[in-house]
């Protein structure tokens, strides 16, 4: 019996035996068994395919060791760990240990070993590659890394939400733009934000029915409810079963670039509207420039004519209502001078309060006893360099405007004040230059513009007004008096809210010279007996002023051009006293021909002719110190006034 139970043992022994060595060898990890001294005394199949190395290849089967980790520093790390673990071990303990191995052919391999004491004292060993899980392990780290840091780190505002809208995740940035602490986040939704509903419908419509939506442009408000407008971008959050969960996305502020997009259309508006006017005036300029020679003909020669008719002479009346009309035109040319900047400026140094002062009784005058006057003047106001004459005329056209826009009565404000304009305010006014100014503002409470008639309001000949109640020059003279004095004028107007005009003059630090008002005393007209050579290319003109100055008693030499005028003053044995000259003409400049004269005689006077300013003898419409101008058109009194004034100086 004793027999047979041994034999059953044996065939147990055997049978589990050869059932352990089945699974080592089909296991898919590698196995070893290992001695209390750290002899292998058996290594499976895998384990061999783990390291490439066999128990032949350790003769004292301690060695291997030393092949898998040739660093000596890791080896002694190595070793110490699995004596400690010997050590502390109690039998059927697991003790997991991680270690990077370097297998027979070079590679290197992260291994998983598991070890067991047994009862024997020796220790059964499982080793897993998990090199490829540690790799995959680290890029998921890493990646993680980066996605977070791409998720904190980004300028825009960073979200992730549920399908109702609760926020699951946000960065730092989310909290920056909207200025809510992370408590408050977590219990307000998405749809808190939106200023209009209607655009978190919308955006949930299109993002579910396309799983994407880029650069929806939207407005959110900030928890002090400062609207801002954004641009957001996001995709769907779905699960493993394709249901949708929420929504991830980025928040871009674009709040500043609207705004610059705004400033830089307004600018290019601006821009366009300058280009126009500049157009207009210079066409303007041009007819303006010819018509006056015919002007000037014109009523030279009805003047003449009425000078040696008498009273009573039935031609008398119709060359009157000639003259009466040509000066009506004069006056329109005058205007379309103003507005294309053609018009000759007589500078001064002035303090506009005063101005103001001088003319409130005929300002009141103006608008009439159903609109209140108000007056609001600063104290210490600066110094502006403008034509008395013209600034007034600015004053009074803008006064008329305003008294239109009130036909039921109402109030007309002027004021005064100093101002600074700042490098903000010239990049989004156009030909505006930084630095100090003189503002006037007129402000009326009248019926307002629409923006289509304030666009064109400065134009020449553009008027809202009824046929024969006026001619549309009165805000285009106003605009080309402000440009010429180096100033800028804005109009602020909306429908039914009245209208402000605002006048920015450079400020000047010169004092303002006393003025001195000449005063017109009717007198006969000058006569004289000097010569005078009169050049003008047109040669009606040129007639008409011959036959002035001739009448008046000088002596007269005409030519049509520079040429001819040097080739006179050559022939002429007797000296001239003065030349008239037209400043444009074909050829040789009217300036050009007076510096050959007065390189020849030092002792020749200079009157010159014009009718606009783009010439030799002025800078920027302002006439040169010395210069004797006659603007056409004139009169005969005005030409033999003009003479005698520049001969007796």
């Amino acid at each position: 019996m004793g027999s047979l139970k041994r034999r059953r043992v044996k065939e147990e022994l055997r049978t589990e035996k050869e059932r352990f060595q089945m699974l080592s060898e089909h296991a898919p990890f590698g196995i070893t068994m290992v001695d209390k001294d750290g002899t292998f005394r058996y290594i499976n199949p895998k384990f061999r395919e783990l390291f490439g190395y066999d128990l032949a290849e350790i003769p004292d089967g301690k060695t291997w060791v030393r092949k898998v980790y040739p660093d000596p520093t890791y080896r002694h790390h190595v070793i110490s760990s699995w004596i400690n673990d010997l050590k502390i071990f109690t039998p059927g303990e697991k003790r997991p240990r991680v270690f990077t191995v370097t297998c027979k052919d070079g590679t290197e391999k992260i291994v998983n070993m598991i070890s067991v004491q047994l009862e024997t004292g020796e220790n059964f060993i499982t080793c897993e590659d998990i090199t490829e899980h540690m790799h995959f392990e680290e890029a998921l780290r890493e990646s993680e890394e980066r996605y977070r840091t791409l998720f904190e780190g980004s300028r825009d505002a960073v979200y992730i939400s549920t399908r109702e809208g609760r926020f699951v995740d946000f960065n730092q940035a989310f909290l920056d733009l909207f200025s809510h602490s992370r408590e408050e986040l977590m219990v307000l939704q998405s749809q808190d934000f939106y200023v209009h509903p209607i655009d978190r419908y919308r955006f949930q419509q299109e993002i579910e029915k396309n799983g994407f939506v880029r650069d929806y442009e939207v407005r959110l408000h900030k928890k002090d409810g400062t609207e801002i407008d954004c641009l957001l971008t996001s995709s769907l959050r779905r699960g493993d079963d394709g249901t949708i969960m929420g929504y991830q996305g980025i928040i871009r502020d674009i709040t500043d670039r609207k705004r610059a997009e705004q400033e830089m259309k307004a600018l290019e508006e601006q821009l366009r509207q300058s280009q126009k006017m500049e157009a207009i005036g210079r066409l303007a300029g041009g007819i303006a420039h010819d018509f006056n020679n015919i002007l000037t003909i014109i009523k030279g020669y009805s003047q003449l004519s009425l000078s040696e008719l008498k009273e009573g002479h039935p031609l008398r009346e119709n060359l009157e209502g000639i003259k009466k009309s040509t000066d009506r035109a004069t006056d329109l040319i005058r205007k379309i001078l103003v507005f294309s900047r053609r018009q000759v400026m007589e500078m001064k140094v002035l303090d506009l309060n005063t101005l103001l002062i001088d003319l409130d009784k005929l300002l009141r005058r103006v608008i009439g006893e159903d609109i209140e006057l108000v007056a609001v003047l600063a104290e210490d106001l600066g110094r502006v360099k403008v034509d008395p004459g013209q600034i007034e005329q600015v004053i009074l056209n803008m006064a008329v405007n305003a008294k239109d826009a009130m036909p039921n009565g109402g109030k007309l404000t002027i004021e005064t004040a100093n101002t600074e304009l700042d490098e903000a305010y010239a990049r989004s006014h156009l030909a505006v230059a930084p630095g100090r100014y003189v503002m006037l503002s007129v402000s009326d409470t009248g019926v307002g513009m629409s923006p289509e008639i304030k666009e064109r309001i400065f134009e020449p000949f553009y008027t809202t007004k009824e046929k024969n109640k006026g001619t549309g020059l009165g805000l285009s003279t106003v605009y080309g008096i402000v440009k010429q004095s180096g100033g800028n004028i804005w109009v602020y107007s909306e429908v039914g809210q009245g209208t402000t005009f605002k006048i920015y003059l450079p400020r000047e630090e010169e004092e303002p010279l006393e003025e001195v008002r000449e005063k017109v005393v009717k007198e006969e007209l000058p006569r004289g007996s000097e010569t005078v050579l009169v050049v003008e290319d047109e040669e009606e003109l040129r007639k008409l002023a011959v036959r002035f100055l001739q009448k008046q008693g000088y002596k007269v030499l005409e030519a049509s051009q520079g040429d001819e005028a040097l080739s006179i003053y050559g022939r002429h044995d007797e000296p001239i006293h003065l030349l008239v000259t037209d400043v444009v003409m074909p050829g040789m400049s009217g300036r050009e021909l007076s510096e050959r004269l007065t390189s020849l005689c030092r002792e020749i006077k200079i009157l010159y002719m014009s009718g606009h300013t783009n010439s030799a003898i002025l800078h920027h419409g302002v006439l040169e110190p010395g210069v004797n101008l006659l603007q056409k058109p004139f009169t005969p009194e005005a030409l033999v006034r003009k003479v005698r004034e520049v001969l007796d100086k």
